[in-house]
């Protein structure tokens, strides 16, 4: 049972973790008993749960055999494909049995790496369940990356398999998947020695190279009564590798463990997202990304829930699609971003009264900090409780967010929340290294040792692990490169990266908040703030926006009667400081696959160099049109 109060519960976790996270552990099955809740004895390296073993696929599936075989567990919805199957957890521990089996056959075990490059289909989840349960380590990589960034993640992981399929479907175009796994194994220097293919009938020129490439339903008609006993692992014992995305040169690996991270999911599912065994999770992410790992597969399984695969957009066939999913599943708890809020808020308000959504209780957001605006909007829309949430890549769930399973306090539009238990929050200023005070800007760091769950250190590469986290101040914190600032209530508010920082004259100005300003017109769809360099300046606020009528600024006399009204909004909520030396319309911005902007190649564009690593992009035409757009800055 949760303490008494937030309060008392953030306390205890942090003053006493052993005697928090020992009965948290309590959650999930223990083949063996841990020996000590905590081994922090070679700070930064923090074990959980030292010489328990437990296995990760065990407690998603095995265990809810008994008191739910015929739940359905998994349900993959595919608006490309027209598919929809349901598997109940007898029906994926079946499934999982056999990709286990078919795995263990290509010498997949214990410790082995398993590359899984995957479309948003059910067989992506069994095979990373699969290597959950032989011990083996699986490292999903975006469905789609270009050839180069999975080789250089391939020989990093250097994998005993690559799992793929012949194509995956993305707004009605087919993206071929197996040029570019045979592009990258020519690239690689240790390719793996098997390569599964589920074949969708997607790529009717599929290419197979004898002895090398296998097809999955084959192979899985050969072992169909599979049952592949559990590996029980320390849990210390690596269960993934997550390559971070935007990483230049050698690919830094994120390493989860497995023990620790089963824990930190299983408690996040009650106290965080207040999920239930019964009860359906619909998370709009991809299993590429970490929600996609923790809130599409292993958490809500750990939890007993129902989880939704969805393959697909949020505006195709229309912009209703999301919510008649929450009908007909009765969805609730809903997982989803900011960005894709956004595009929803560009469409048809009448989509979002034509279903009923009253079976959903939540909705969560997370992956870049949520606008104000943004907020309110899909809030007041929905008539649901809207909660963001703040977390990293490298933390595996959220740092900051409501609790409401704990305490539900009030929240703040604009703030993901307080810290979560477990997570020793500090804002340090980024010269000194001393604590700021409330309302003024600092670097938001963890105070080690990092909660279950977190990265345990860089794959393959300890010494990284600690020049890239722990180095930057003159104690030993982890740094999450975010500027944040902290109110009198104890409530946190992201202001964006500190390396995306704009220095005006001395000026120190978040791109967050100016973006946060500017979002606030009502004529104002999207923005992206990035610094440009200015030979007076040092650097000068340069803006992007997406209006909301693209006719509206269609010529010079419209593009300068609201670039004029932004500038005022920026100047009346920020000062004169924070406003843009020059505002440029586009119909779209550049973002990754899982909806970041790509605000660094804006940047580099705006200074006329090269915008860089092009591969994690959605659309190529969000380019040109900042291209364009830089050339012709009068509309």
């Amino acid at each position: 049972m949760p303490q008494a109060s937030y309060a008392d519960s953030h306390r205890l976790s942090i003053e006493q973790p052993e005697v928090f996270w020992a009965e948290q552990a309590q959650r999930i099955v223990w083949q063996q008993p841990f020996s000590r809740v905590l081994d922090f004895s070679q700070p930064p390296f923090a074990r959980w749960f030292v010489d328990g073993t437990t296995n990760l696929c065990f407690n998603a599936v095995d265990r809810h055999l008994l008191q739910r075989p015929d739940q359905p567990a998994l349900v993959y919805i595919s608006t490309e494909t027209g598919q929809e199957t349901s598997y109940s957890y007898r029906q994926l521990h079946a499934e999982v049995n056999r990709c286990a089996a078919v795995l263990r056959a290509q010498g997949v075990g214990k410790g082995e790496r398993v590359i899984i490059y995957m479309p948003m289909i059910a067989e992506a989840i069994f095979a990373m369940l699969a290597c959950a349960r032989l011990g083996a380590i699986h490292s999903v990589v975006f469905g789609g990356f270009a050839s180069h960034s999975l080789a250089s993640r391939i020989d990093d992981a250097r994998p005993k398999v690559l799992f793929t399929a012949d194509a995956g479907m993305r707004g009605g175009k087919a993206i071929h998947y197996k040029p570019l796994v045979d592009e990258a194994l020519k690239l690689a220097q240790h390719p793996p020695q098997s390569v599964i293919i589920v074949d969708r009938g997607i790529d009717q020129n599929l290419q197979r190279v004898p002895g090398r490439d296998l097809d999955y339903a084959t192979l899985r008609e050969q072992h169909l009564q599979a049952s592949v006993d559990v590996e029980w692992v320390e849990s210390s014992h690596p269960s993934y590798i997550l390559y971070t995305s935007g990483t230049t040169g050698k690919p830094k690996g994120v390493q989860r463990d497995t023990g620790g991270y089963a824990v930190a999911l299983a408690t996040s599912m009650q106290y965080i997202y207040g999920g239930q065994a019964g009860d359906c999770m619909f998370t709009t992410s991809d299993i590429g990304w970490v929600v996609g790992h923790s809130y599409i597969v292993y958490g809500p399984l750990l939890a007993g829930m129902t989880s939704i695969i969805y393959e697909g957009t949020p505006v195709r066939p229309d912009a209703a699609i999301w919510w008649k999913i929450v009908e007909q599943y009765q969805v609730r708890v809903m997982f989803s971003s900011p960005t894709a809020i956004r595009v929803l808020k560009k469409q048809d308000p009448a989509c979002l009264m034509r279903h009923d959504v009253s079976s959903l209780k939540s909705l969560y957001l997370a992956g870049e900090p949520l606008d104000e605006p943004t907020a309110r909007w899909i809030s007041d829309a929905l008539r649901v409780d809207v909660i963001d949430n703040y977390w990293q890549t490298e933390t595996g769930w959220p740092i900051l967010s409501a609790q409401p399973g704990i305490e539900p306090l009030p929240k703040k539009f604009g703030s993901p929340g307080k810290p979560v238990y477990g997570f020793n929050v500090k804002l340090l200023h980024e010269a000194s290294g001393e604590p700021v005070a409330d309302e003024e800007k600092g670097v938001l760091v963890i105070k080690p040792p990092l909660p279950p769950g977190c990265l345990s250190t860089v794959w393959g590469d300890d010494a990284r692990f600690v020049k890239t986290y722990f180095s930057n101040f003159h104690q030993q914190v982890y740094s999450s490169f975010d500027w944040a600032r902290r109110d009198a209530d104890g409530y946190y508010f992201i202001l964006g990266r500190a390396d995306d920082v704009i220095n005006v004259a001395g000026h120190r100005l978040g791109t967050r908040e100016i973006e946060e300003a500017l979002s606030s017109h009502a004529g104002v769809a999207e923005v992206a703030v990035v610094g440009v360099a200015d030979e007076l300046k040092g650097q000068v606020v340069a803006a992007f926006v997406v209006a909301k009528d693209a006719a509206s600024v269609a010529d010079a006399t419209g593009h300068q009667a609201l670039e004029k009204a932004l500038m005022a909004t920026v100047d009346q909520q920020l000062g004169a400081i924070a406003r843009p030396a020059k505002i440029h319309f586009v119909a779209l911005l550049p973002k990754t696959r899982s909806g970041k902007l790509l605000r660094r190649s804006i940047q580099a564009l705006a200074e006329g160099r090269d915008p860089g690593d092009l591969t994690t992009l959605d659309d190529p035409g969000a380019l040109e049109q900042v291209r364009q757009a830089l050339l012709n800055p009068a509309g």
